[in-house]
């Protein structure tokens, strides 16, 4: 992913008010970025623990969304799997992400969802460059290159969505 401007990231926003765009906090950290590493850019609101946030490229258009956490899993749960990096992690390291849609399906309460890392580090345990806590990734035939594709192309689908 190409490096973000503040700017850039209020502005890309399709799935919230111009206004909230504006609110929103920013990682305070975005010069610090692994940017080459990066498929998308994804935080969490420190200061609202239910909201999260995602800026992806979408073809030559950046693209963010917001998002809310659903509560936390049923306690029986052990393991979950993130749908974009395939990731396992115990416990809270999934968490479901709704985001409405754009436009009018959007402003009408129509939203979709993923089961993605809480964290929202994707990247980095795709390419190796994070371990999840007691967590695996499965031992793959593919190529860290075919699996960067392939997470990308989860993404893709995903934003894809979020238009339809």
């Amino acid at each position: 992913m190409k490096a973000v401007t503040e700017r850039t990231i209020r502005a890309s926003f399709v799935n919230c008010s111009k206004g909230e765009a504006a609110r929103l906090p920013l990682p305070r950290d975005l010069a610090e970025r692994p940017w080459d590493d990066l498929d998308f850019l994804g935080w969490r609101d420190l200061s609202a623990p239910d909201r999260a946030y995602l800026v992806a490229e979408r073809g030559e258009q950046v693209v963010g969304v917001a998002l809310r956490l659903a509560s936390r899993q049923a306690a029986g749960l052990r393991r979950s799997l993130c749908s974009i990096c395939l990731t396992t992690h115990p416990l809270s390291g999934v968490t479901l992400m709704t985001a409405r849609k754009a436009g009018a399906a959007g402003r009408e309460g129509n939203s979709v969802g993923l089961y993605v890392c809480t964290d929202l580090d994707c990247s980095l345990y795709v390419r190796g460059k994070k371990r999840p806590e007691s967590g695996a990734r499965f031992d793959e035939r593919l190529t860290v290159e075919e699996q960067i594709e392939r997470t990308r192309g989860k993404l893709a689908a995903f934003l894809d969505q979020l238009y339809a």
